[in-house]
């Protein structure tokens, strides 16, 4: 059911990046209706910040250290029903949009989005409590038709790839110095990896890759 209110949408910004989160706050507090009422850095602090501030909207990265935005989107749909998340990454593969919506996530925009795009969307979010932009929603229709026909693997080629390599025993840098991606990637990579597969530590991340065929035992 569609909310209507006449009090600005409260907004809360998370994302690691600092000069992205100041960017968004500047763009958005040029609207009437839209009002930030904090930012953090991480889930964690988001969780926080949403104790305090009580934002109808939260905008939220994926990943980020100390807790992921799918993380903290699971936490949020828990603790906080009444407040709406809206993805904003620039991841926009299958892999992650199906998580984060079963997480409870209300809408996804990629950061290729446009001021008008991102205000539009904050706004939908919070007045029907969903929103996906055509090419969103056309990734999640080809994504799911895909899986449907070929088997579904909740990895990507890029995640099954640092598994092989983790599972043989690489370290977190040589994984990177091989792939040409940055240390903070991998780890990022692995917690994504972990959170799909309900992984709590390598031993388990082995015995899932051994299971699955990734790595031989």
């Amino acid at each position: 059911m569609a909310k209507t209110t006449k009090h600005p949408i409260r907004v809360l910004v998370v994302d690691d990046h600092a000069i992205v989160r100041e960017g968004i706050c500047h763009l958005l507090a040029a609207q009437r209706d839209l009002k930030i009422v904090g930012q953090a850095a991480n889930g964690a602090q988001a969780l926080a910040q949403i104790a305090a501030c009580q934002p109808d909207v939260v905008l939220m990265d994926i990943a980020m250290p100390e807790m992921s935005g799918l993380e903290a989107t699971q936490k949020i749909a828990t603790q906080f029903p009444g407040t709406r998340v809206l993805i904003l990454t620039q991841h926009e593969t299958t892999d992650y949009i199906l998580p984060l919506l079963r997480a409870g996530a209300a809408g996804y925009l990629l950061k290729a989005a446009t001021a008008e795009e991102l205000t539009r969307a904050i706004r939908a979010t919070h007045a029907e409590g969903a929103f996906l932009p055509p090419n969103v929603l056309h990734t999640l229709v080809e994504g799911v038709a895909a899986r449907a026909a070929q088997g579904h693997s909740p990895l990507s080629e890029r995640e099954r790839e640092i598994l092989r390599l983790v599972g043989e025993g690489w370290s977190v840098n040589e994984v990177a110095k091989k792939l040409c991606i940055s240390a903070k990637t991998v780890i990022t990579h692995r917690g994504n990896i972990m959170e799909k597969i309900g992984a709590h530590n390598t031993v388990e991340l082995i015995k899932y890759a051994i299971r699955e065929g990734i790595v031989k035992a």
